[in-house]
Formats: structure tokens, C-alpha cells, sequence
């Protein structure tokens, strides 16, 4: 079935982004014990996926740190914001996919804050892609509970069979399935073990197969 509406999870599906949260991250856990050795890109990314407090929650206990991770919240978002953008592409072709897509109606639901996810989408030059731009403080919760879906379904006047759920982890599989909704699952974003763990009702390898399949 094609889809009328297209939601796409940010990090790790339309844009890799670990290398400057990677950066902000080991640059927020210097600020707070300086000489704390930095985490390797690899581990962040695996971290990578449940908003910024959780980030700094699985940072923080890697690093045996006993900061409460909502005091450090304001320090690495001080930090990312100052290098939003530095590292930070496009995966290659999913410049291709919106383009491909732009008779759909396309949306983004992350758990990153949506003033810097709308931020980013603005500096890679696709935030005119979309028709919603949804993040952590736009909604009452953040995936995977389903109201930011039920919400894109209410305001674009669709039923969850009209709709699907792109993303690289978990999380948006469960998000996807809590609404009605079905799900795409990207293998070559920040969580493919996840994706193995809970599969969606489809898994690509790269952005080009999205046309078909979303």
C-alpha cells in the first residue's frame, strides 16, 4: 500500500548526526569533571535514540559519573547547539528520497528538541520538505507513545492505514504499532540490533528503497 503520509524519524534515519552529538557529549562531560576520557563515536551512537536526557543518562553511568542528568541537560545542549551543524549530512540519497516523494505528505517525529531538529532540516536545506516538524517539547510525550502519531492523523485528516512510520530503531517500530501504523525499518542507522529485536513489517539497507516501499 502507498502511503499518503510519510513520517520519518531524524537521527539515524534521514540524518547522521552522531559524530556532533559524540562531540557535545564528551565536551559537556569534560565541562563537569574535567579529565573525564571521552566516549568513543561508537558508543554514543549506540546510545543514540531516546532524547537527550537519556543520552546523558547512559553517558553519565558509562563514564561513572554521579551527575543527575537533568542539572547536566543544560550544558549539553549549550554545548550541541554551538555545533549543530558541524558534522552533521544528509545520509547520502535521502536528499533523492524527499525529492521522489514530494507528491506525499512528509513529516518528522524525533525525540530530539524540536527547535533544533527543525534547525538542522533548515541548514540541509529540506525543511521545506516537510509539512510538520515534531520534536521532544512539542508534544505531552515522546515516542514510543503514540500521541505525536495519533496527532500528524488528526491534522492531516488520514487513518493510520493511510500513513507509515520510518525510522532505525526500535522505538519508532514501537511508536508505529502503538498508532495503527505501519513501519519501515532503515538497517544503516544507529540501531539495526534494535531493529533485529523488534523487526518492522519491512527493513531496508539503504534510503533509495524507500520510494517503493513507504
Amino acid at each position: 500500500m502507498t502511503a499518503t503520509l510519510v513520517v520519518f524519524d531524524l537521527d539515524g534515519t534521514l540524518i547522521d548526526s552522531a559524530r556532533d552529538l559524540a562531540g557535545a557529549l564528551n565536551q559537556t562531560l569534560d565541562r563537569l569533571r574535567p579529565g573525564t576520557p571521552a566516549l568513543p563515536l561508537e558508543d554514543v551512537r549506540a546510545m543514540i535514540g531516546d532524547g537527550a536526557l537519556k543520552l546523558l543518562t547512559r553517558a553519565l553511568r558509562a563514564v561513572g559519573l554521579p551527575d543527575p542528568p537533568q542539572d547536566a541537560l543544560p550544558v549539553f545542549l549549550e554545548c550541541y547547539r554551538a555545533r549543530l551543524l558541524e558534522e552533521t549530512r544528509l545520509y547520502p540519497g535521502v536528499a533523492e528520497v524527499l525529492e521522489a516523494l514530494a507528491s506525499r505528505r512528509l513529516a518528522v517525529l524525533t525525540n530530539k528538541p524540536g527547535d533544533l531538529s527543525r534547525a538542522i532540516l533548515e541548514g540541509l536545506g529540506v525543511a521545506q520538505r516537510f509539512e510538520w516538524v515534531y520534536g521532544g517539547g512539542d508534544l505531552p510525550a515522546k515516542k514510543p507513545d503514540p500521541v505525536g502519531l495519533h496527532r500528524l492523523l488528526a491534522e492531516s485528516g488520514l487513518s493510520p492505514e493511510q500513513a507509515v512510520m520510518v525510522g532505525d530503531s526500535a522505538i519508532d517500530v514501537r511508536t508505529g504499532r502503538a498508532a495503527g501504523v505501519r513501519t519501515i525499518g532503515v538497517r544503516y542507522g544507529f540501531d539495526p540490533e534494535g531493529l533485529r529485536q523488534e523487526p518492522p513489517d519491512v527493513l531496508v539497507d539503504e534510503p533509495r528503497q524507500l520510494v517503493a516501499l513507504a
